[in-house]
């Protein structure tokens, strides 16, 4: 990783991506410290300090310390995510999203682009509203904005914006930086907190709060799913396909083998981070309407089996989903009729696309399973162990990790053509 960041440096092009990339970062961790008006902080980070181990602190590590604070980008890309994940799965339900999207090409995308920016908004301003009453129910604002009408349409509107921002900052990563831009800044706002994680992991420690052994597993645990992610990553099933011998005027062309890749974790991180935010919806709603003590927070806390059970199977389908969008059996067999290509052992067409279909589903099944098993084993391990934080922190680092090799995979792909640009010019 270090030697494809020291060769990409180099590349001046790809550095100037790099620099982009780190001042968006940068704009998106100011905007972090700018406090929403009207709220009282210092009360509000006390609530918080009580509710670290709920869904409330996992919102609170997804937005790097924002949520806690009520800055600007408090809802950080809850509202994003959310928008995206509506959105695309009505592509599928509805057939004028779904030819929207498929048959009219890169203006097709644009438009689907713009619904899922609106859509954003909209969910933006529920979930803003929603953390203005939390604020309000617990009087956290200041005495004279309590029960004043422009108070709340100024901390509703900010929040709003603020979600907005951060989507229009994603965008320009994706499209003037290096990797996926929501990506990268979810993966800045959790690494923010990892400082003050260890200063309190060793505080804890110190206290007698944390025994040692402990936080000696819970390390080697970590490096164990670090070293986990990094080999699945990289693993792939490989389809043999064979090209038939054409001749043309005096010349013979095709006759080689080659293969056909199929990554076992195709989606990345996609599917567990938005297994998260769907999962966490009733607790959210809990939290935001006041009622962190009932029925809701028993049965969908994000300690909780339930949730465990839950968040599991919502990440085996949205590996499925992923799988499917990404990759088209169906288009693969016709492209590879089209150029003189076949699966030994498989007609071309049909049967091909059958087969392709069949390892598709064999191999996203085995994706899933790694993916949903590495999600949850930390939750249940801190149950075992009655460390809560587990079940945040596990999530967190395979976030981390996940985002990070996806952008050194960008970065190499960047490099990779730059070298064929040059050789052809």
């Amino acid at each position: 990783m270090l030697q494809t960041l020291r060769n990409a440096w180099k590349v001046e092009e790809i550095r100037k991506k790099i620099l982009f990339t780190l001042l968006i970062v940068l704009l998106y961790r100011l905007g972090n410290a700018i406090p929403v008006p009207y709220v009282n902080v210092s009360l509000l980070q006390n609530y918080f300090d009580t509710v670290q181990n709920t869904v409330l602190g996992l919102l609170d590590v997804m937005s790097g310390g924002a949520f806690s604070t009520a800055t600007i980008f408090a809802l950080s890309i809850q509202p994003y995510i959310n928008a995206s994940i509506i959105i695309q799965l009505l592509c599928i339900a509805i057939p004028a999203l779904e030819r929207l999207s498929k048959d009219e090409g890169e203006e097709g995308r644009k438009k689907i682009a713009s619904i899922t920016r609106y859509a954003t908004v909209g969910i933006g301003l529920l979930q803003g509203f929603g953390y203005y009453m939390l604020i309000k129910n617990n009087n956290f604002l200041v005495s004279y904005a309590q029960n004043n009408f422009w108070a709340a349409v100024v901390i509703i509107l900010t929040f709003t914006s603020g979600s907005a921002l951060i989507m229009w900052l994603g965008e320009q990563i994706t499209e003037y930086g290096i990797g996926n831009g929501i990506s990268m800044i979810l993966f800045a706002s959790i690494i923010s907190r990892l400082p003050t994680s260890v200063i309190t992991s060793i505080r804890n420690i110190s206290t007698g709060a944390l025994e040692w052994w402990i936080a000696l597993l819970v390390f080697l645990g970590a490096l164990a799913i670090i070293v986990l992610i990094v080999y699945v990553n990289d693993a792939e099933r490989r389809i043999p396909v064979q090209y038939a011998k054409r001749v043309v005027g005096r010349k013979m062309y095709g006759g080689q083998s080659t293969h056909l890749p199929m990554k076992v974790n195709m989606s990345g991180v996609m599917p567990i981070i938005f297994a998260q935010s769907i999962a966490s919806i009733p607790a959210t709603i809990a939290a935001f309407t006041g009622k962190t003590d009932g029925w809701v927070n028993t049965w969908f806390g994000t300690n909780s089996i339930p949730y465990a059970i839950i968040y599991f199977l919502l990440i085996i389908f949205f590996a499925y989903f992923y799988s499917t969008i990404q990759f088209n059996p169906i288009e693969v067999a016709n492209n590879l009729k089209k150029n003189g290509g076949f699966i030994p052992g498989f007609r071309p067409g049909k049967p091909t696309a059958d087969f392709i279909k069949k390892v598709l589903n064999k191999v996203t099944l085995f994706g899933a399973i790694y993916l949903g098993v590495v999600a949850i084993l930390p939750l249940l391990i801190g149950k075992i162990v009655n460390v809560s934080s587990l079940s945040i922190g596990g999530t967190s680092v395979i976030i981390v990790v996940g985002v990070a090799l996806e952008t050194v995979q960008a970065l190499e792909s960047q490099m990779l053509m730059r070298q064929y640009k040059g050789f052809l010019e």
